[in-house]
């Protein structure tokens, strides 16, 4: 006989890490989409009479070196933020399971070229080589994109080619192929939704890195130029007088590290969600 949780025990067991992370995701997701209803000021408005304001009643984050309301930069900053992890994971998800499919599926030639490939490139400091791309490419939204996402792939390609070939030989592919379905229509109706959730929680948990990495970008003058609203940049701003006037730096720090937290809690909770030997 299965007994009960109390209604204690229950109420509890809604703070898992699953529930915080995806509330903290909903919560930055909605902060960013409503930035401009919620923003007391304009976020790119200078005002030196108010520079450097300390948080108070009407600046509520205080002001930077410009008088910009810290406020309403922080809020238009999330934007430009998420929309870079989304393009970088849209870019990176279906070339890293491309590649580990088509490794783990053909073998031979086909295995062993995509894979140096992916050690080439597995190999190479991720943030140094996208500041190099972006150094030629120029900086900008989409250009960062293009420079994390090819360092960031590789994850995906090598995590796809294992779990390929441990379904390869698979009884379910053999019935699938007993039916006359083969190549293409294999892999993408069969194969690929096999590995797609481990895919989808990797994703998660690379999302707090790339976050980092994106403000790391912006911190050195290569992503979002100013005066657009992006935490990197504004952290680097804040820098220079982070010891008299600590909140201009601290305020987009900790946007960033609770950003980074929200992806990485949702990661973990999807990880213990979808692994079948997790204790339900």
């Amino acid at each position: 006989m299965t007994l009960k949780k109390p209604g204690a025990f229950r109420w509890l067991s809604l703070f898992s890490t699953l529930n915080i992370g995806l509330a903290l995701v909903i919560l930055l997701v909605v902060l960013a989409l409503l930035a401009p209803q919620l923003s007391t000021f304009d976020p790119n408005v200078q005002n030196i009479q108010d520079r450097l304001l300390a948080p108070n009643a009407q600046h509520w984050f205080g002001t930077d070196r410009f008088g910009r309301d810290l406020f309403s930069r922080v809020l238009h900053g999330a934007r430009p933020t998420l929309l870079l992890v989304s393009l970088v994971i849209v870019l990176t998800v279906p070339i890293g399971l491309t590649v580990g499919i088509c490794a783990g599926y053909f073998g031979g030639w086909v295995e062993r070229i995509l894979m140096r490939l992916t050690d080439i490139v597995m190999s190479l400091p991720s943030l140094v080589i996208a500041l190099a791309l972006v150094s030629i490419l120029g900086p900008g939204l989409m250009n960062g994109a293009l420079a994390l996402a090819f360092t960031s792939w590789p994850s995906f390609a090598r995590q796809a080619r294992t779990e390929t070939l441990s379904i390869r030989r698979s009884d379910y592919l053999s019935a699938a192929k007993m039916q006359g379905i083969s190549g293409w229509r294999l892999i993408f109706g069969h194969i690929l939704p096999l590995i797609l959730p481990s895919a989808i929680v990797r994703a998660a948990l690379n999302l707090g890195g790339i976050i980092l990495s994106a403000a790391g970008l912006g911190f050195l003058g290569m992503g979002i130029q100013p005066p657009a609203a992006e935490w990197g940049s504004m952290v680097a701003s804040g820098s220079r007088v982070i010891f008299d006037q600590w909140w201009v730096a601290a305020v987009p720090g900790v946007a960033i590290l609770l950003a980074s937290l929200a992806f990485n809690l949702l990661g973990d909770g999807l990880r213990d969600k979808m692994d079948p030997r997790h204790d339900k």
